[in-house]
């Protein structure tokens, strides 16, 4: 039996409210948990822990983390949450497009400056 369950980065982010609106209603994520500062939040296999960092406190400083989550269908999925992305500023939302290296990908930027990257492989041609 296998012993790797998922992978669930943190995301440090200055307003957690914003950032947990970004992935509820625009990527479609639900709240598992959530307590003063923190987020749990979880979309079939896939889950985020969002942690609210202000001022000296934030590690992250300019640097932003990126996540890449695969997806069987990215369309679909681009399908799915076009109405949304269409609120997000240009230059938010990348994709979906077939990359070099055979991923076809969507690149969405939360208003933190995270890159979610949601792809799956392209056929070998």
């Amino acid at each position: 039996m296998s012993n790797f369950v998922q992978v669930t980065p943190f995301l440090h982010v200055r307003d957690l409210a914003a950032a947990e609106a970004f992935f509820t209603q625009v990527l479609g994520f639900e709240v598992a948990f959530r307590s003063p500062g923190y987020a749990y939040l979880q979309r079939e296999g896939v889950a985020f822990r969002l942690l609210e960092a202000q001022g000296n406190e934030a590690p992250i400083g300019d640097r932003r983390i990126t996540a890449y989550v695969d997806v069987r269908d990215v369309d679909a999925l681009h399908r799915e949450l076009k109405p949304r992305l269409a609120d997000l500023p240009p230059g938010d939302v990348y994709g979906p497009v077939d990359q070099r290296y055979r991923q076809r990908e969507l690149m969405v930027r939360g208003p933190d400056g995270n890159v979610i990257v949601f792809g799956q492989p392209t056929p070998v041609g």
